[in-house]
């Protein structure tokens, strides 16, 4: 089944831009346009898609309140923001709303395209820009609990982006399993998000900043 996706700009020609490219890849499919947040919300919830590339500055709704709502009401679906916003305190604020990707608008075709797809597998994807400005950021949880060696194993591919799917062919291990470590990570970490865990994991030294999200 093709990725399904809904697109948000409140920019005409860079919807159509980018429904263009993205009708090159047969493996994805977008189902529904908005040109503001609030009326992202609405078609999120009538079209149930598995991944929304949501931009930022918007009239009515802006993409962080959008963000917030969908990941509230469809935890299923994942966002991925392209944006021309590189603030630092924007972009942590979109990841902690739970967008699993953020790109910004100069990026190529294939990095939109590798952006959406790694979102549909629950994998992390941060531009380089981006991803330096959050590990600035992320602050060590206070009084994490100790995670076994497996559940460390786990947060290093999770950091690099790889889905459960990944993770549980590299570790021999079943994907039920890897969702199981996930979830614990995520509860000793007391972190809300996988995105937020791949953070931590660099901030850490568990692995390098060029890791996050498969970049290089």
């Amino acid at each position: 089944m093709p990725v399904r996706v809904l697109l948000v700009d409140d920019h005409t020609v860079m919807r159509q831009g980018v429904r263009m490219l993205l009708t090159l890849d047969p493996e994805i499919e977008v189902v529904g346009e908005a040109a503001n947040g609030r009326d992202a919300v609405t078609l999120a919830h009538q079209l149930r898609p598995d991944v929304v590339l949501m931009d930022l500055l918007m009239p009515v709704m802006d993409g962080l309140s959008a963000i917030t709502e969908i990941r509230r009401d469809l935890p299923e679906t994942e966002i991925v923001a392209l944006t021309s916003v590189l603030e630092d305190s924007i972009v942590t604020d979109v990841v902690r709303a739970g967008a699993i990707g953020y790109l910004l608008k100069d990026a190529g075709g294939d990095e939109v395209i590798k952006a959406i797809r790694a979102a549909a597998q629950g994998e992390v994807h941060l531009s380089p820009q981006a991803a330096a400005r959050l590990v600035r950021d992320v602050r060590a949880p206070e009084n994490p609990q100790t995670l076994t060696t497996r559940e460390t194993e786990v947060l290093k591919l999770m950091a690099q982006g790889k889905s459960n799917k990944e993770i549980a062919q590299a570790l021999k291990i079943g994907e039920k399993t890897v969702h199981s470590h996930v979830s614990n990570i995520l509860s000793k970490l007391n972190v809300p998000s996988r995105t937020q865990a791949a953070l931590y994991a660099i901030r850490t030294g568990l692995v390098s900043l060029n890791s996050l999200g498969g970049q290089a």
